[in-house]
């Protein structure tokens, strides 16, 4: 999937489990099949998994989800990933590797949704909540640099003239003020698990980090369509300059994935192609 990308497998996962986290060395190891890009996943019997990164530039993701998770979580609505271990790199894995406590459900999926205004409004309440919470001095800086700094690359990768109308309009929103506050960084479907027909867990915390609140709005376009974008945006309270950078966001970011990804993963790239339909609607 990548260029430099480390070898993972199934045997690999079973000796770092059996070395450093003993306790689980009998359990049974399978590999988790997913859209995800950043990680190797492996469930470690019925209540565990290994999340091992795919490159080195990803370990600093994974040791910023497991520090901050634990202050986090217990503030928020939704279930987030609990870390039980984080093991330490061997001559065979030279990166951090980590095991979290499995969490059961699906990943979001609009094609299977007949009434996506629960998940909805579900979903704004958890980022008018993580948005409300207090940034203490430590907290890491996260997500993508402004709008205009990204004008280049995204416009070498929009393949219409009405995605390009649609940044250009992104483009002239206001800036972000500046105000910290903690943002997610990467709300994709993907990373949002269902469960009995509702959404109950928000995963994949590595981007966590101060940043533009804009980007936790992704989602809007993202996953939701008109009616569910509309109860989002009234559940987080943003603001037009929010709304409009969130736009731009969800644009670049889909922009960059279907280039990327259009041959290695397949459903990711479709997520994306969505996305960019999406943002062009409205």
């Amino acid at each position: 999937m990548h260029v430099g990308e480390l070898p993972i497998d199934r045997a690999l996962v079973e000796r770092l489990v059996a070395t450093q986290y003993p306790a689980l060395r009998r359990e049974p190891v399978r590999e988790v099949r997913s859209t995800g890009t950043v990680n190797g996943i492996y469930r470690v019997g019925e209540q565990h998994c290994a999340r091992l990164p795919r490159l080195p530039a990803w370990a600093d993701a994974l040791r910023r989800e497991v520090e901050w998770l634990p202050r986090l979580a217990p503030q928020l609505p939704l279930r987030q990933p609990e870390p039980a271990f984080l093991g330490e790199p061997t001559a065979e894995f030279p990166l951090p590797w980590a095991i979290f406590r499995w969490l059961e459900g699906e990943p979001f999926d609009a094609s299977q949704v007949w009434d996506e205004r629960p998940e909805a409004e579900t979903l704004g309440r958890f980022v008018a909540a993580l948005h409300a919470l207090p940034v203490p001095a430590d907290a890491p800086r996260g997500g993508r640099a402004p709008l205009a700094e990204l004008d280049a690359v995204t416009r070498a990768a929009l393949e219409s003239d009405t995605a390009v109308a649609a940044w250009e309009r992104a483009l002239e929103a206001p800036a972000w003020d500046g105000v910290p506050g903690w943002a997610h960084n990467d709300l994709l479907a993907p990373n949002l698990l269902t469960r009995h027909g509702a959404l109950e867990a928000v995963i994949d915390w590595g981007s966590v980090g101060v940043g533009d609140p804009a980007q936790d709005l992704v989602p809007a376009w993202a996953v939701f369509s008109p009616l569910g974008r509309r109860l989002f945006r009234k559940q987080v309270g943003a603001d037009d300059g929010t709304w409009e950078r969130a736009r731009g966001y969800a644009l670049h970011q889909a922009a960059l994935i279907i280039p990327y990804y259009r041959t290695s993963n397949p459903g990711f790239t479709a997520l994306a192609e969505r996305t960019v339909e999406q943002v062009i609607r409205g």
